[in-house]
Parts: C-alpha cells; structure tokens; sequence
C-alpha cells in the first residue's frame, strides 16, 4: 500500500483508555510531560534520489522497537526540501510515520508521542500545523529556520497562530543551520502562550540554553511547559542537569525532561538505554565521574556525525553514513545533490566507530533489520 493511499484514524488504546479514561491524545502530551526520547527522522532514498518507502517505514520500526517514546518528522533531519513542490513529500512522509505509529501502538498498547515539523512563515506553518493535525500528529515543532527578517513580534504572533491549531513545541535552533539568536524577552513570551506545551531548546549556546530555561522556570506557567534538549554537542550534562533561579526570595527549578534529537536518529537503541539510565542517577545527590566520561564520548560521536569541523556542512549526510553501514539506507543521498559527506568526515566516522564501540546500536539492528525491511 502506498502512503498516499494511507487512512489514519487515532484509535484510542483500550488498555489506557480503561485505566485513565483520557484521549489518546492526552495520553501523548502527558508522555511528552513526563520526558521521553524522541529522534528526529531523516529521510530514505534511493540512488534516484526518490523516496524509498520501504526503508522509511524500517527506520520508523527501527525507532519504535529501540524504545523511544516519541517520533519527531518533517524536520530539519529530514530534509526542509521536502515540502519544495517538485519533491512534494511532506503529506507523504508524516502520513507513513503516523501509519507506523498507529500499528505498533495497537500491537503494543503504548502511546507514541507524534511531533510534525512546521515552518516558514506564518501563513505556511499554520497549513503545515492544520494538516499535521487532521493526521493524527500530538504536536508541532515550530522552527524559526529561514525567517530572520522578521521581527520578535511577528514570530511571537506566528507562534500565537499555530498554537490555535494544534500544542506548539518551541524551538531554539543554531545559527550555524538558519536559526537566529532570540532575546530573553522573546522566550518569556513564547512561554506565555497557551498551548505552548514545551520547547527544544538547540542553540549549541550554554548562554542561550539559560535563557530559555530561565524563562520556562518563572513562567506562570512552567509547569505547563516541557524542556527538551536539541543540543546535540551537550546532551548528556544536559539530561542530567537541575537549574535553579532565585528571584524575589523564591527560588524557582527547572530540567530538561527529554530529548529531541537528531542525534538520536541513529545508535538509537543505545541512546534509549542511556536515557533511561540517566533519569535515574539525575535522583542521586552526587553524578558519577562515570556520567561525565560518557557526556564527553558522546559530544565526540556527534561532532563526527554533524561534521562540526565543517560547520555542520554533512550533518544530514553523516547521520545517513551511520545507517547506510547498518543496512537501514541504501546510502548517503540528500534531495540537494549538494549536500553529501565533507572531506574527512567519513574517517571522523571511522573513529568514533573504534573509539565508542559500546555506543554502538550495530548488533541490535543487524538482529532485526529482515524483519524491518519486511
């Protein structure tokens, strides 16, 4: 069946239906609320540069037997040229992520958190939102990509917009990949916005990380609003992180509860191992010295990966890498002939490969790619 011939309808999971008499729903944001791992999906093609289908759907099964919580599509991982009219692909890849989704959380009675990327200017987004919605999708991941022209206000009054469609995931993207360096003031009102549910907050910037975490946590409504990091170069430190801020005499706390990650497109078994563990020891009172090694073994892989030595010139094109050599791509191709691997970023790969063996997912996947590729 082909994905245009796709029919999404939202079932309600009996099993939590029962237990919590909510909406699926509400059973994703209250997901979302409680911090999960959640890749975002590159996108599958063929020598032709054509979609391949196929090996679409065995990265999203790859993703929903790894464990993670949630699916992030249409985003910057997989490639903003899919909504370029000569590629027309937008509808065709959230409706075969959906899809996915919908089986497995009938076959396993759990809830996937689905997040649909939006952007481009307001009139734009609020389309991409309205049909992210009619498909079944729990949130936007509203990106500030390509929009630098425009004024705090206009992007607070966008953001307004699409949060009467559907829950709205804020976004703080790099500069290095078209997002901009936004005021404290500007995130103190993104916060203010009903149905602003959270916010990935990926300025690669500790500077501009505080300030969206300090505008969540004095936020009159903070505990409404949701922090996960997109900081690819400091994931680790920042799972495990507690901010605290003292105002007026009131000392006010804030986490990041989860990750939204392009990074997590790939060793994604392991990054869902990871994450479970270090939900457990941010409970401890003292880190191990342990944690902080990891944090450094990762913040390695992904500057091999984002081909950070070129300023992120192959970050899409590495990730691809990664997968190619697991089976799950055919191979490296982008929708822009232009975008492909850097000179030595494939060597870069090869290290991190020698040096991080344990980060590696390869055993899990080359387990169940068969049946993924089924």
């Amino acid at each position: 069946m082909t994905a245009a011939a796709l029919s999404i309808n939202p079932p309600i999971l009996k099993k939590e239906k029962e237990a919590t008499d909510m909406t699926r729903h509400e059973i994703a944001l209250k997901k979302l609320h409680e911090g999960t791992v959640i890749p975002a999906n590159p996108l599958a093609l063929n020598a032709n540069r054509e979609f391949d289908e196929r090996r679409q759907r065995a990265i999203v099964r790859y993703y929903l037997d790894a464990g993670v919580g949630g699916l992030a599509v249409a985003v910057h991982t997989t490639q903003f040229e899919i909504r370029d009219p000569k590629h027309n692909l937008l509808e065709t890849v959230l409706k075969v992520a959906v899809d996915e989704a919908r089986k497995f959380e009938a076959a396993k009675g759990e809830t996937i958190v689905m997040v649909a990327g939006a952007c481009g200017p307001k009139e734009q987004a609020v389309r991409e939102a309205e049909l992210a919605k009619s498909l079944g999708y729990d949130a936007v991941l509203l990106s500030p990509g390509g929009l630098n022209a425009l004024s705090e206000d206009e992007m607070v009054e966008r953001t307004e917009a699409v949060a009467a469609v559907i829950p709205v995931i804020g976004f703080y993207l790099q500069p290095s990949v078209g997002g901009r360096v936004f005021t404290y003031n500007y995130w103190e009102r993104i916060c203010a916005i009903n149905n602003v549910v959270a916010i990935k907050a990926a300025p690669f910037n500790r500077y501009c990380t505080l300030d969206v975490v300090r505008a969540a946590a004095l936020s009159k409504r903070s505990d409404e609003i949701a922090l996960y990091t997109g900081n690819d170069d400091n994931i680790v430190i920042d799972l495990i992180s507690n901010y605290s801020f003292t105002e007026n005499g009131k000392t006010y706390e804030k986490r990041f509860i989860g990750g939204l990650l392009g990074h997590w497109s790939v060793w994604t078994k392991t990054a869902v191992d990871m994450f479970n563990k270090l939900r457990e020891i941010r409970t401890r009172d003292a880190i191990p010295a342990e944690v902080i090694k990891l944090a450094n073994a990762v913040t390695d892989t992904n500057a091999a990966f984002f081909d950070t030595a070129n300023g992120f010139k192959g970050c899409i094109a590495g990730l691809h890498e990664v997968l190619r050599r697991q089976g799950l791509f055919e191979g490296i191709w982008c929708l822009n002939p232009e975008e492909t691997m850097s000179e030595g970023q494939k060597e870069e790969i090869d290290r991190v490969y020698r040096m991080y063996p344990e980060l590696s997912d390869d055993d899990f996947v080359k387990a169940n790619l068969e049946k993924w590729l089924s």
